[in-house]
């Protein structure tokens, strides 16, 4: 261990918590202890605290506790003439300094007027810097560290030596997936305002992440991993060891230092290092070669900026294939989230607010009728369009394949939205007959055409779906008489596909599929998809189960035979509870299928929805991961999920996906949909039309509209009030209790 970063690192860890402790004076001098003290709409509290310690820090007293605690663990300053173990001691400066930080930070948020973050997931015209992510944010963008999909993050610290290079490394970043969190200054410059300045989009759609001006912003990438173990890892609070260890081992994350690296800078990294996190600089400092807190070099200096990304992600072990598409821009999962505006828009096609016809479609042909490669554009191509023109577009794939099946066409066809949508420049939403694309002028300058919708789409499927994909050509139509000659056949496929699905039922089929995806972050958790219930994020159904098998037979959707019934009413079979027990490291022995009173099946913390009982109500609730405020459970969404996710079977809660709400086996054995007693208004109106139709058959009308919302009730005598003024139909129900 360094003795020069020890000495430093401690040194930065007592200015950091004096500075905490100035900033905690002063809020008291205007408020009581009592006041509250929190990051906006969170049930982890400040999340790194709570993560290590276990303390709910609620109050400015609460605040006056840790920053005592993180003072007594301050270790002595490293004298010149003494030798001691430095790294003990530098780790414990480091864990000091990041509860300081984060107290510093939640004090920010103490008045809202004064508050210099956004509380956005984008910068706004005023501001550059997000703050804190809610909890909304953390799980949708943790299903993303789940599924592989984003396998870590870098945290930037400082700025890059010119704006240029700033850009380079963000794209190189954002083209190995990962996410980019940003914060601090160098010289009074900053990597954010560097790419703001080169009109680089930033938020967390685009994966470059603003957090704040200061060195102390590094706590909210550090809180983001802190929630990641609390949330999907099934970590407690408190447990300090398996809190780090989970984050060493499963949060893929390295800092960046660029530019001097102060003494505050070296008690954050030294923070960081404690998670596992790596320091790679672009300066010289002390290096830390030697492997054991984190899994290789610690600290590595001197790093040149055209090799700081490489050289990063070889450090902290993580195994990135980017993806190599032919095209004349930069693709990858990272420019998803961008946005095309109209003032930045070469052409558009689908624009829902202009009468011309779109759509893409994915049909299976004859082998011999399909060129494997070949791309087609009918009709004019973009270089022939006015600028700002809005064209019909007609997409169509034909793929053939010996394993290939017509039940995988739509699973084919999805991957359109995401796989355009991976190219820089190219903006795609919608799907069937409800597409919708923009190109950016800057794409068209780069030479992104028509044509290239065919190369990632042929490219991206013979790579990802090879298994049952063996030839794949693509028609680009333009022209608007052949868009809508074409459309016909595209819309009877898509109705026939809708029926198909619509009368496929858990009794018809002999095998279930299971998704153990999540099993990274949740080592307990397994998932049961049937054809009537749906995986719990909402990405998988049964066919998509059954497409994945085939494509990697080794992979996460493995079937599941469904044999030797035990329980038909709760959806129990011997054969399925073998599996789980054996999937879940033999902790899980039970599933119930339609149950979320008997063995419910557990959840990673991916869910779009989560379902509690009110007993009072003789019914259950749901709330939606977007609903940010409190429920009549007494919980808001972040603190149930907190007690759900994990791989955690709690009877009385069940977390699940919106889709399965409409399903004929929503917790069947309980009562169903008819326990529905309150949701949030914005989901009841999402799938109101679905549960509306569902309860017809039951010879209800109107269901949605008895259930309760937060804007009638938002405790469980009001809800009460509200069923007994509407006839709800689960205060005659059996007692679920």
């Amino acid at each position: 261990m360094s003795r020069i970063i020890a000495t430093a690192a401690i040194n930065g860890a007592y200015k950091l918590v004096e500075k905490a402790e100035t900033a905690l004076e002063a809020a008291l001098g205007s408020n009581p202890e009592s006041a509250a003290v929190e990051f906006p709409n969170t049930g982890y509290f400040l999340p790194i605290i709570y993560g290590t310690t276990g303390e709910e820090v609620k109050t400015l007293g609460d605040c006056r506790r840790v920053l005592r605690s993180a003072r007594e663990l301050l270790p002595p300053r490293v004298k010149g003439q003494h030798w001691v173990p430095y790294l003990g001691h530098t780790l414990d400066a480091g864990m000091a300094t990041l509860w300081s930080e984060e107290v510093y930070e939640a004090l920010k948020y103490l008045d809202p007027a004064k508050c210099p973050y956004t509380k956005t997931v984008a910068p706004t015209d005023s501001n550059l810097w997000l703050g804190a992510a809610d909890d909304v944010i953390m799980r949708e963008r943790g299903i993303e560290f789940v599924d592989g999909t984003a396998p870590g993050f870098a945290a930037v610290v400082g700025a890059a030596p010119d704006s240029k290079t700033a850009v380079r490394i963000a794209r190189e970043l954002q083209e190995n997936n990962l996410y980019v969190f940003m914060c601090s200054e160098d010289g009074g410059r900053r990597f954010a305002e560097q790419l703001a300045e080169e009109n680089v989009q930033m938020g967390w759609e685009t994966r470059l992440v603003p957090f704040g001006q200061e060195i102390s912003a590094a706590v909210f990438a550090l809180g983001f991993a802190a929630r990641a173990a609390l949330s999907f890892g099934g970590v407690q609070p408190g447990d300090y060891r398996r809190m780090l260890l989970y984050n060493k081992y499963r949060v893929f994350a390295f800092v960046l230092a660029m530019g001097t690296v102060t003494e505050e800078w070296y008690a954050t990294a030294a923070g960081a290092i404690n998670y596992g996190f790596p320091v790679i600089a672009d300066t010289d400092i002390p290096p830390i070669l030697p492997t054991g807190v984190c899994l290789y070099e610690h600290v590595v200096p001197n790093v040149k900026h055209d090799e700081m990304v490489k050289r990063a992600i070889y450090i902290r072990g993580l195994k990135v294939v980017p993806s190599t598409v032919d095209i004349p821009v930069r693709f990858g999962p990272a420019f998803e989230g961008e946005r095309i505006r109209k003032e930045d828009m070469q052409i558009e096609a689908g624009n829902p607010k202009v009468d011309l016809p779109s759509f893409e479609y994915c049909r299976t042909l004859p082998t011999d009728k399909v060129e494997d490669g070949k791309i087609t554009v009918v009709g004019p191509e973009l270089d022939a369009l006015p600028e700002g023109a809005c064209v019909p577009l007609g997409i169509l794939v034909e793929v053939s394949g010996a394993k290939m099946q017509h039940d995988f066409e739509p699973i084919l066809e999805r991957q359109i939205h995401t796989f355009l949508n991976c190219a820089q420049g190219l903006f795609h939403m919608g799907q069937r007959d409800g597409n919708w694309i923009r190109y950016s002028k800057e794409a068209f300058a780069a030479g992104l055409r028509f044509k290239h919708i065919g190369t990632i789409l042929h490219a991206k499927l013979r790579e990802e779906y090879s298994a049952i994909v063996d030839k794949c050509q693509v028609t680009i139509f333009t022209n608007r008489e052949d868009v809508e000659r074409e459309i016909v056949a595209a819309r009877a496929a898509y109705a026939e596909r809708d029926a198909r699905m619509a009368g496929m039922t858990d009794e018809a089929v002999e095998v279930f599929y299971s998704c153990s995806l999540c099993q990274s972050f949740a080592p307990n958790h397994i998932c049961i998809i049937t054809p009537e219930h749906p995986g719990l994020c909402g990405a998988y159904n049964w066919l998509d189960g059954r497409a994945a098998f085939e494509i990697v037979p080794t992979g996460p959707n493995q079937p599941v035979p469904k044999a030797d019934p035990t329980d038909a009413r709760l959806g129990q079979w011997r054969s399925v509870n073998n599996f789980v027990f054996e999937k879940s490291n033999r902790k899980l022995e039970r599933f119930s299928a339609y149950s979320m009173m008997t063995d419910p099946m557990t959840s990673c913390g991916c869910f779009e929805c989560i379902s509690a009982i009110l007993p009072m109500t003789n019914g259950i609730m749901i709330v939606d991961r977007d609903h940010p405020d409190m429920t009549p459970c007494g919980m808001k969404f972040s603190t149930l999920a907190g007690s759900v996710g994990g791989g955690n079977q709690t009877p009385g809660f069940l977390g699940h996906s919106k889709m399965y709400i409409s399903s004929k086996k929503f917790v069947s054995a309980d009562g169903g949909f008819k326990r529905i007693t309150w949701m949030p208004r914005k989901l009841k109106d999402a799938i109101r039309e679905k549960l509306n139709a569902r309860a017809r058959d039951e010879g209800i009308e109107n269901f949605v509209d008895m259930v309760a919302d937060e804007t009638l009730a938002t405790t469980e005598e009001q809800v009460m009030e509200h069923m007994a003024k509407v006839g709800h139909p689960a205060l005659t129900m059996e007692p679920m209790l």
